[in-house]
């Protein structure tokens, strides 16, 4: 490698991107090509990146495998960064396995490092765990090591196990200052900051109030029933149902829930669950047979008793009831959590993270669209799009992936 080619990459280990592109800014070869795509990746250029890369990886010649993995590898954090989770994560494991029979670790880690935060990103989260307990960070450079780190933040905050998290944010603050890269540095903080924002509202004996991270945690884990609006499932002495495929079981227990210690008029629980405007008596005739099914599934956890005006949720061995309801609610809130971001996302792989169908997710985002609450960015197949992050939104107990009780 000539001596241009080793301070080019010299400099962008160092976090000098721009004095890595004046050396190679010029060349075509193959290696000036990949330190060019890394360079303009750094510089927030995407697909120049993109494009240089690919052409890096075609002019490297049949025994450079391991430049062409390491292109490979560059390609995949781009693509992540980017959102496009249509990028084949297979292509990533045979770079990952070229370069670990080759002996470079480090870049070997780094690509197990980037499909961990793909795991992450679509909520699969104990592959995420188990592939990370794999990972052995130990040959990772400071910059790396940051970033893993960043990841086992992610899986932690998601699992909402706050004193871990705070652990693996300290190490990956340690890191980054050790490699002396500031945008690392001011990533890290960012990543910080959603333990000291609210995450979610707590409704209980008519009052709310919003809560932080670490106050959920210690709800859940406390002597509370609670009806948890974020996961739709209900919780209480480490017990779960999840009522997420039964909606109007939800809307009733929640409703009973908000309303606890007192009863809900039978006429309330028909206008919330069913919608309507005029309660019958096939209305009337609906709610016993549903509160009969929210009575089984309730079962060990709690009682639904009927009263003279309704019925009433009585904890079977909860002291409290409360509600844990998102900061914001609306139909498409979950699309909203990943936008959150700041990211720009196609629908494609909105659909992948949130396990939809695309046309489910396009008219999410076209009704999102007309209420001006995101924007599309680009044409066609290059269409993404956008939110302004907002502060205080829940988008950790609204992404996917399962608590440590589910």
């Amino acid at each position: 490698m000539d001596s241009l080619i080793t301070a080019a990459a010299q400099a962008l280990a160092s976090g000098d991107t721009l004095g890595a592109l004046k050396r190679v800014a010029l060349r075509d070869d193959a290696p000036a090509l990949a330190l060019r795509g890394i360079a303009m990746a750094q510089l927030g250029d995407l697909i120049r990146a993109k494009a240089l890369l690919k052409s890096a990886a075609r002019a490297f010649g049949p025994r450079e495998a391991v430049a062409r993995a390491r292109c490979v590898v560059a390609e995949a954090e781009i693509a992540l960064v980017s959102r496009d989770l249509t990028w084949p994560p297979k292509a990533l494991e045979a770079a990952r396995k070229v370069l670990e029979s080759h002996g470079d670790r480090v870049n070997a880690a780094h690509a197990g490092n980037i499909a961990i935060r793909r795991l992450v990103l679509i909520g699969r989260l104990d592959e995420a765990e188990q592939a990370l307990a794999a990972l052995d960070p130990t040959p990772l450079p400071p910059a790396l090591r940051a970033a893993h780190e960043l990841v086992a933040a992610g899986i932690e905050v998601r699992r909402l196990r706050t004193r871990a998290a705070r652990a693996a944010l300290e190490r990956a603050r340690s890191a980054a200052q050790r490699a002396g890269m500031p945008v690392l540095t001011a990533e890290v903080e960012a990543a910080g900051h959603v333990l000291s924002i609210p995450a979610a509202r707590l409704v209980s004996r008519g009052d709310e109030r919003p809560l932080l991270l670490a106050e959920v945690e210690a709800l859940f884990s406390g002597g509370t029933l609670v009806v948890d609006a974020c996961r739709h499932i209900v919780r209480a002495a480490g017990a779960a149902v999840p009522l997420a495929s039964r909606p109007v079981l939800f809307t009733l227990v929640r409703a009973l829930a908000e309303a606890w210690p007192a009863d809900v008029a039978r006429g309330a629980l028909i206008a919330r669950a069913f919608r309507g405007k005029h309660a019958d008596e096939s209305h009337r005739a609906r709610l016993r047979v549903e509160i009969g099914r929210l009575r089984a599934e309730l079962s060990g956890l709690a009682e639904v008793s009927a009263t003279k005006r309704g019925f009433a949720l009585s904890p079977a061995g909860a002291a409290e009831v409360a509600v844990l309801a998102p900061l914001v609610e609306g139909p498409h809130a979950a699309v909203l959590a990943f936008l959150a971001d700041g990211e720009a996302w196609s629908s494609s792989a909105l659909a992948i993270a949130l396990g939809a169908s695309p046309r489910t997710v396009q008219r999410a985002l076209d009704s999102l669209a007309g209420q001006e609450k995101v924007q599309a960015i680009g044409r066609g197949r290059a269409r993404r799009w956008m939110s302004p992050p907002l502060s205080s939104f829940p988008t950790i107990l609204l992404l996917p992936g399962p608590l440590p009780s589910d």
